[in-house]
């Protein structure tokens, strides 16, 4: 008998059993991953503050940086300027040569009549001057406080603001070159009002500091030197100056 007589050609053939590959595993690992990745994309964008986002706009307001605010400068309410006026000093005129004199010749003709001289013209402005106390204006000072201050009126006492009012010369040693504006000051004295502080403590002097008006350009003098006089006197510790125009 042949050996294939034993073969039973019915019989279903068995497969052989294997298990999960490595290939599989990994297949289902990264479905499981993409699964994962996007149920929080969907619960991130149901819910963007949730704290598994980094990236929310809550946190996202807390690491902002505050911005500054930018606060605009205000000019005090009494401006005192700080710029110094160069004055320029007068030319001192050259000495004239004296002629030789000579003799007189006899005249036949009667001499021509000398003419008057004419007056000197005033200067455009004139000033008035009072020495009162500080306290009028700046009570808060007490007697801590000397300087100047006024006003400038035109011929129909009409206030005249944008003049240049300067104060130079001597105190106690010290030098002193100033220069005001009419208006500078209008709260205390009036639309032309300025002033100027020179020390606090009040001093002694005569007629070592003089003032004078310029227009404002500061190049045509208004007014002759005005020489004033300062006192320790706490009454008189502040020289108030009157300019007024001429008619």
């Amino acid at each position: 008998m042949s050996n294939f007589n034993n073969i039973d050609i019915d019989r279903p053939r068995r497969l052989a059993k294997k298990g999960l590959q490595f290939w599989d595993i990994l297949s289902i690992g990264v479905l499981l991953v993409t699964a994962c990745i996007g149920l929080y994309f969907l619960v991130v964008y149901l819910n963007p503050n949730i704290f598994l986002n980094p990236l929310s706009p809550a946190n996202l307001e807390k690491r902002l940086v505050p911005t500054c605010t930018i606060t605009p400068l205000v000019l005090p309410s009494t401006w005192t300027p700080s710029a110094t006026p160069y004055i320029p000093p007068t030319d001192t005129p050259r000495p004239t040569f004296t002629p030789i004199f000579t003799s007189t010749p006899v005249l036949l003709v009667p001499p021509t009549k000398t003419p008057v001289p004419t007056s000197t013209p005033k200067a455009p402005y004139s000033a008035k001057i009072d020495y009162i106390s500080s306290g009028v204006y700046h009570p808060e000072s007490g007697c801590n406080w000397l300087g100047v201050a006024g006003i400038v009126l035109d011929k129909n006492n009409a206030h005249h603001y944008g003049l240049q009012v300067i104060l130079a010369g001597t105190l106690d040693g010290h030098t002193i070159n100033n220069f005001m504006i009419s208006g500078m000051a209008p709260q205390l004295y009036g639309t032309s009002g300025f002033e100027v502080q020179i020390g606090s403590t009040p001093l002694d002097s005569k007629g070592t500091l003089y003032l004078q008006l310029r227009d404002q350009g500061g190049g045509v003098q208004l007014s002759e030197n005005i020489y004033i006089n300062t006192y320790s006197d706490c009454s008189k510790n502040m020289v108030y100056v009157r300019f007024k125009q001429n008619p």
